[in-house]
């Protein structure tokens, strides 16, 4: 797989998804033909996000992280102190991530965004939404940000990166980069809006946003 553009097989596979009328299948062929070597993971980079290890400090209580993959960012989050849970809706991320870290505390589960678990519902006093959002449709990127606020507990945090683009702005899907508005819509449910970092470095354009739910 030298010399492939990372992005190929998930630029391939979301097409093909979405022509079907199934926005999230692509991301369960994804991961099982990663297993087998015939597709590449483009954001597989075997370490947590640089904006998570950044944030991070010791914590205490419950963590989910949304959208865990292949489970870095998890493994990073437990390590702050949290009971942490991650789920992905690919059933075979699920399986890999738990391979990978055989001894792990974390609770690996897979579970739909779009249809959590009822018993998430304000749940947990960290949650980390590291680019799950900007992997969706846009149609559906409003109802993923009012699952992911309502995992929030009283009291607690929601930490969201993403990549950014300019209101109204071109998107070359996937990803659809998340526009201003739609950080300031993880502010629903509740929240309130803690601080919101538009980080540029050239062409690239990030969102680091914090949010809380009062006690």
């Amino acid at each position: 797989m030298t010399g492939r553009d990372p992005d190929e097989d998930a630029i391939r596979l979301a097409a093909e998804s979405l022509a079907s009328g199934d926005p999230v299948g692509w991301f369960e062929r994804l991961y099982a033909e990663s297993a087998t070597g015939d597709a590449i993971v483009p954001w597989d980079s075997r370490s947590p996000h640089l904006l998570l290890t950044e944030w991070g400090i010791a914590g205490t209580g419950r963590a989910v992280v949304v959208g865990a993959g292949l489970g870095d960012d998890a493994e990073y989050v437990a390590g702050l102190g949290y009971e942490t849970v991650a789920f992905d809706v690919s059933e075979s991320a699920v399986r890999l991530a738990k391979e990978r870290f055989p001894a792990s505390p974390v609770r690996y589960e897979a579970a739909d965004l779009l249809n959590p678990p009822a018993e998430w519902r304000h749940a947990f006093d960290l949650v980390v939404e590291i680019m799950t959002v900007q992997a969706l449709p846009e149609e559906l990127h409003a109802a993923a940000i009012t699952r992911i606020a309502e995992f929030v507990r009283p009291a607690g945090t929601l930490l969201v990166i993403a990549s950014g683009r300019e209101e109204g702005g071109p998107v070359f899907a996937p990803p659809w980069p998340l526009s201003p508005s739609e950080i300031a819509a993880f502010a629903t449910d509740g929240l309130e809006k803690g601080t919101i970092e538009d980080l540029r470095d050239g062409e690239r354009h990030r969102w680091r946003a914090t949010f809380h739910r009062p006690a």
